[in-house]
């Protein structure tokens, strides 16, 4: 019933080393920018921006277009915490049928749903005959630009 694989690879840890990048003391502007050098200040790493619980932190690759309206398209990457506990409206990877998808969860009168950020994609409302597990919450979404 949901064999449409919104998930492609095995999940993968994601590296704590230390990748120090040069992080601007400005913000940026849509419009004509100073040069950045100008405004250099301390360097930061990456991955402290994005991980929380390094040991449960993962990146997933995700595949195809169903979470589009929340600015998670296929090919980008989303950085996943299953040491976070996920709540209503959190964003989720979860395994159903032994199907990893990212959806939306939602909690409507103790019962939940996994909803679509596409509207020609069907929300998951798992039936009882069907395994569910929240595998972690996504915390970021990862974009690369041609």
């Amino acid at each position: 019933m949901y064999s449409h694989r919104l998930i492609s690879g095995m999940p993968v840890p994601l590296a704590t080393s230390p990748i120090q990048l040069p992080m601007a003391d400005c913000s940026v502007r849509a419009s004509f920018p100073p040069p950045a050098e100008d405004f250099l200040g301390k360097r930061m790493d990456i991955a402290e921006l994005l991980v929380e619980h390094p040991q449960e932190t993962y990146i997933l690759r995700v595949a195809g277009p169903s979470m589009q309206d929340y600015g998670i398209e296929d090919g980008d990457l989303i950085v996943v915490d299953r040491a976070l506990r996920a709540k209503h409206a959190s964003i989720v990877v979860a395994v159903v049928d032994g199907e990893f998808t990212v959806k939306a969860l939602h909690q409507v009168n103790g019962v939940f749903q996994l909803k679509a950020g596409n509207p020609t994609y069907p929300d998951i409302v798992p039936e009882d005959d069907q395994s569910l597990e929240i595998w972690g919450v996504v915390k970021s979404c990862i974009k690369r630009f041609t």
